[in-house]
């Protein structure tokens, strides 16, 4: 399969890991950086799923 044609999610994922892995990002740094990112994005999905109920 070619990234090309991979689903967005998939895209992504190897957009930022290719960005972690250029800037010399440590594994851990980048996992407590992405544990902010989810919950960010968990508060964006709750206040949605309220506005259209």
């Amino acid at each position: 399969m070619s990234l090309n044609t991979a689903p967005k999610h998939i895209q992504l994922a190897v957009d930022l890991i290719q960005l972690l892995e250029e800037n010399h990002i440590e594994p851990e740094l980048a996992l407590k950086a992405l544990e902010i990112v989810t919950n960010d994005c968990q508060q964006k999905i709750a206040k949605q799923s309220k506005l259209e109920d």
